[in-house]
């Protein structure tokens, strides 16, 4: 069979105010040409459909429209899971609804197993689906031991034990998927996702997902990416770029091949659809952009521009640069002052510990030198407390 994999749409999320939601319709129908053109059996979508619990109506609106495309009027089944973004209830509200459509809705974690029949191979898919399992959505408190290591080992056994017990229904007559919407240890981050896990304790290990299942589709970190396990993890990625850290991002799907007791065959499928983001950093002032600006640099793209001036900017000239490129979001000057600042501070951070005494103690009683007791005493009460901490 023939599986397509993607999370993270993120429907209703804007850019610095700005609307993103006619590149997410853009994104839709690209989608849906890409589902027929590659005969798509099987969809998985896991997770963070939309950006917030209380979406509007135009976002629930364009996901509604995307299930009726991608089902194909009931011929090719779709399951979508619930992620941090998504209220588990109102994702799944409409479930008996789209059942009929053979599309698969999961708002909370379940003792439950998708059996799915696959028509034109007549193989058999069986998937467990895991929606953002949160402790309050798990119902269950992990631990009362506020320790990082002991909270993270405690979530990922219990994710484990969850996992494990649902593999216990994979055969190996049947395709066995895992989808879930979870931050496994190791994945790379952008600034775009929203934190699910406090100091890292909300993280899980490989081990807790390597069940027996030929695929994990994982939903949550916008960067597509394998995570490195016995078994295919992989995060699919969001559609399009939602911060200035996926500058330069190539956005994809995921597509793969698999049959029962075989190793997954994947693919990565680019998206066309989706104005870039960029960062433009003008080091010669004003006359660089607008050169820039002259020949049509980046013409369909979303900018965040970092301009270096040796005078204030006037109101006129932000204007006329926003009126020149209606996709300038930021603009940020960047004056001389400002770079010896930050230089000096890269220069404090590297200093040794007792120099920067040496300079605070200096300028605390003007100009005196400290002893070199003193010095020594101050370095011994910084490392008491490191001490502690390895107790």
């Amino acid at each position: 069979m023939r599986v397509l994999h993607t999370a993270d749409w993120h429907f209703g999320r804007t850019l610095e105010g700005r609307s993103r939601l006619a590149e997410q319709e853009a994104f839709v129908d690209e989608l849906a040409h890409l589902a027929k053109d590659q005969r798509i059996d099987l969809v998985l979508l896991a997770g963070d459909v939309y950006d917030s619990v209380n979406p509007p109506a135009a976002a629930e609106q364009l996901f509604y429209d995307a299930l009726a495309r991608l089902a194909d009027n009931g011929s090719r089944p779709v399951a979508v899971i619930a992620g941090n973004h998504d209220h588990p209830d109102r994702l799944a509200a409409a479930a008996p609804l789209a059942q009929k459509l053979g599309v698969r809705l999961a708002g909370l974690p379940e003792d439950r197993i998708e059996r799915i029949q696959i028509e034109r191979t007549g193989e058999l898919a069986c998937l467990f689906s895991l929606p953002y399992p949160s402790e309050s959505r798990l119902k269950e408190l992990l631990s009362d031991d506020a320790q990082e290591e002991m909270l993270r080992a405690a979530y990922s056994d219990r994710v484990k034990y969850i996992a494990s017990q649902q593999a216990k229904h994979f055969r190996p007559d049947t395709v066995n998927l895992l989808m879930s919407h979870i931050y496994v240890l190791g994945g790379a981050e952008s600034e775009s996702e929203r934190p699910i896990q406090v100091g890292g304790a909300y993280t899980v290990d490989t081990a807790a997902l390597d069940v027996g299942a030929q695929y994990v589709a994982l939903g949550h970190l916008h960067r597509p990416q394998n995570i490195k396990a016995p078994s295919l993890m992989r995060y699919s990625g969001s559609p399009l770029a939602y911060s200035f850290s996926e500058a330069g991002q190539a956005k994809s799907v995921t597509v793969f091949d698999v049959e029962p007791g075989g190793l997954p065959s994947m693919e990565e499928l680019y998206l066309s659809s989706g104005r870039p983001l960029v960062r433009w950093k003008a080091a010669q002032g004003l006359s660089e952009v607008h050169g820039w600006l002259a020949e049509g640099r980046d013409a369909q793209a979303w900018i965040d521009l970092e301009i270096h001036m040796t005078e204030a900017m006037s109101m006129e000239q932000i204007h006329a640069l926003r009126k020149a490129h209606e996709g300038i979001v930021n603009i940020r000057p960047i004056y001389p002052e400002m770079e010896a600042a930050a230089a000096s501070a890269v220069s404090i951070r590297s200093m040794p510990m007792d120099e920067l005494f040496r300079r605070y103690y200096a300028r605390q009683t003007g100009g005196a030198e400290p002893e070199e007791e003193l010095v020594r005493l101050f370095l011994e009460l910084l490392e008491v407390p490191q001490a502690e901490e390895a107790q």
